[in-house]
C-alpha cells in the first residue's frame, strides 16, 4: 500500500484518476442496468447528476431507455450514433467479457478503459494499453468522483485528499 486508498496497482495513481475524471465528460457505461437498485444504475445516476454524458450500453436492453437515454447493444453501435466521442468506457460486466469490450473500446477510439470494482482482466488491460488507452481497474468512477469532489467526506469517510475547503459549492438558502 502506497497511500490512503491505494489498495493495489490496478487503478493508476490518485492524480491520474482525478485527471481522467476532470478531462473527459462522456462515459459509455457497459452493463448499465435498468434496475435502479443495481450498483451500475446508482453510479450512472450519480455521474449524470454531476454533469457527465452517460451513454448506456446493454445488449439485453438495446433500443430501450435507461436514465432517459437510448440504450445501445455494444460500443460500436453507440459510437456510430452518439453525437460525440465515447471517452471513458466504464465496464460493469464480468472479467471474462472485458477483453472483447477492450477491443471495441480501442476500435471506437475511446481514451480510457475503466473496469469497475472486482472487474480485473490483465488481458483487457493489455489490449487497451496496446491500443493507446489508459486503464483503470478495480475502481468505481462514482466512488472516485465522490472522493475527489466532496461526496465521501460528508459521511465521515477518509478520502485520502487533504484540503481545507470543499471542492463543490454548497447551495444557498
Amino acid at each position: 500500500m502506497t497511500a490512503v486508498g491505494e489498495r493495489n496497482a490496478y487503478g493508476l495513481t490518485a492524480w491520474d484518476r482525478y485527471r481522467i475524471l476532470t478531462t473527459y465528460r462522456t462515459i459509455a457505461m457497459v452493463g448499465l442496468s435498468s434496475n435502479y437498485y443495481n450498483a451500475s444504475s446508482f453510479a450512472g445516476i450519480y455521474l449524470d447528476a454531476n454533469g457527465y454524458d452517460i451513454v448506456p450500453v446493454n445488449p439485453a436492453q438495446a433500443g430501450k431507455e435507461i436514465l432517459g437515454r437510448r440504450v445501445f447493444a455494444d460500443l460500436r453501435a453507440a459510437a456510430a450514433e452518439h453525437p460525440g466521442p465515447l471517452e471513458i468506457v466504464d465496464v460493469f460486466r464480468p472479467s471474462a467479457e472485458a477483453p472483447e469490450i477492450a477491443r471495441q473500446a480501442v476500435e471506437v477510439g475511446a481514451r480510457v478503459l475503466w473496469l469497475q470494482l472486482g472487474v480485473i482482466s490483465e488481458e483487457a488491460a493489455s489490449i487497451a494499453r496496446e491500443g493507446g488507452l489508459e486503464v483503470v481497474m478495480d475502481r468505481c468512477c462514482k466512488i472516485e468522483h465522490a472522493r475527489f469532489f466532496g461526496g465521501l467526506r460528508t459521511i465521515g469517510l477518509n478520502t485520502g485528499v487533504v484540503t481545507s475547503r470543499l471542492a463543490m459549492r454548497i447551495p444557498e438558502g
